[in-house]
């Protein structure tokens, strides 16, 4: 059984699907740092810096990944992050995360990182942006992974906060490319943060935010036209508004879509009941990535693998999804097109 692809790409046997889906270059736009942290790497992390921690072993801290929603697991992720103090410590984070991105032929991600939940334990700016800009610096040059930083704001937490952080962070504005905005998102719709968003566009940085996941498609609107967001993390509660959907095929707003974590924490019920498949061939600029995968259980290969197994998609919306992660990336048009050109040999070797 083949699918015809796109253009001038050659058909590939579903049977090679998996393989293919490994082999491909891809890019990951919806990485928060601090949930690649792997249990064996807390624990690590809690001797070197002497952190007593709630679980006794790396086997009780995984039986209590059983989340039923997003804010259950949003308290094991912060307790998690309690670990991370130094520079030394978010650059080995990072690192470990570029090592398994690398496996799975990410060619570039743009990594979100949460400052103030390391700010408001007394760790320094400079030791969490630090960090983690030589870890991108050093996956470019050791993995061939290019890498770039956005600074997201907590939610749950006050626009006074959020303004500071930012102020906070200026020093190293050479070291991020973005703001985005995450955590408990029922309850504190984009608006709230609309003045630290016109802040940072003005500054020249790019806007991202979660909306849309567990939050209704009018958060997705408030995202778009009061932050004027270049992108929708999630986003996959659009397809409960035709008029959204319209929008974003129109406009081309990428949505940065989780699918193993939406499975986790309860956004859909079992996996094959995703709506990826409506988003791609609803024409949106849809994409795959892993948001937190020590906690969700899959990086990127392990997101596609099931996905696809799951769903029942094929190669031609494997394609499409690669095309749309380079499309959606903060990245020169060259760079991009060099990708293609990759994804395009990629697909040569595998056809049928």
């Amino acid at each position: 059984m083949t699918t015809t692809l796109p253009g001038n790409v050659p058909t590939v046997s579903l049977e090679r699907l998996p393989d293919l889906l490994r082999a491909m270059p891809k890019a990951e736009l919806h990485i928060h740092i601090e949930g690649s942290l792997e249990p064996e790497l807390i624990f690590a992390l809690a001797q070197r810096n002497n952190v007593q921690i709630l679980y006794a072993s790396v086997e009780d801290l995984k039986r209590a990944y059983a989340f039923t929603n997003l804010q259950s697991f949003l308290d094991i992720y912060y307790a998690g992050a309690s670990v991370l103090l130094h520079e030394q410590d978010f650059y080995d984070m990072a690192q470990a995360y570029f090592v398994r991105a690398a496996a799975d032929n990410v060619v570039h991600a743009e990594l979100f990182f949460d400052p103030q939940t390391h700010t408001a334990r007394g760790v320094s700016m400079a030791a969490v942006i630090n960090g983690l800009h030589r870890a991108c610096e050093d996956a470019k040059a050791t993995l061939g992974v290019s890498a770039s930083l956005i600074l997201c704001f907590l939610r749950h937490l006050s626009e006074e906060d959020a303004l500071a952080t930012l102020a906070q962070a200026l020093p190293f504005r050479d070291k991020f490319i973005g703001v985005g905005l995450d955590s408990s998102e029922l309850g504190h719709s984009p608006e709230k943060f609309a003045r630290v968003f016109t802040q940072a566009r003005e500054l020249g940085l790019h806007l991202v935010a979660h909306a849309g996941e567990e939050g209704p498609p009018a958060y997705i609107w408030s995202a778009l036209d009061v932050l004027q967001v270049e992108r929708i993390d999630h986003g996959v509660q659009a397809v409960k508004d035709p008029d959204l959907m319209q929008r974003l095929a129109r406009d081309r707003i990428p949505l940065t879509v989780c699918p193993l974590s939406n499975l986790k924490l309860c956004v859909f019920p079992d996996l094959a009941q995703h709506n990826l498949g409506a988003l791609l061939d609803a024409g949106l600029v849809a994409t795959i990535n892993s948001d937190d995968p020590a906690y969700f259980g899959g990086y990127m290969n392990e997101n596609f693998t099931q996905t696809f197994a799951a769903t029942g998609l094929t190669a031609e919306h494997a394609y499409q999804l690669a095309t749309n992660s380079f499309e959606a990336s903060f990245v020169d048009a060259a760079v991009k097109q060099v990708w293609r050109d990759q994804l395009d040999a990629v697909f040569a070797s595998f056809a049928t």
